[in-house]
């Protein structure tokens, strides 16, 4: 079988709190570990998508608009939807899966995220990934 979730995919998460969020896979875990036997994988996705920024808007109301909330989660892959996209944001430094042992490391990590996903916006590349999913 053709291995097609692999790190940097952009995926839907379909199940959960977060249930039709865009997400990108930051690891995966095909076999399985001991505490989740069953392939799953490192996830960090848009909890609050940017709002729209039109061209009279003052370049604080730009930067408010700009604004992205981040989460990060371990989802089986039964409950994530692949797409045709990837997102070229390299974010295996900064979200480990020790980082989602304690709220502090968690919190950290998604700060960082949350940075080096708002910095992809303002650059314009990956429109798609920034959209709300409309269904």
């Amino acid at each position: 079988m053709v291995k097609f979730l692999k790190p940097n995919k952009a995926v839907v998460v379909l199940q959960g709190r977060y249930a039709g969020r865009k997400a990108v896979i930051v690891k995966s875990f095909d076999e399985g570990t001991r505490d989740r036997p069953y392939g799953h994988c490192l996830v960090a996705g848009i909890k609050k998508y940017p709002s729209k920024v039109i061209r009279k808007d003052s370049s604080k109301k730009t930067a408010k608009k700009s604004r992205v909330k981040c989460f990060l989660k371990l989802v089986n892959y039964q409950h994530v939807m692949p797409t045709r996209y990837t997102l070229d944001v390299d974010l295996k430094d900064v979200v480990t899966v020790d980082s989602l042992q304690s709220k502090d490391k968690k919190v950290s990590a998604c700060k960082a995220t949350k940075q080096k996903l708002e910095e992809r916006f303002k650059t314009g590349k990956n429109r798609w990934f920034f959209t709300k999913l409309r269904f």
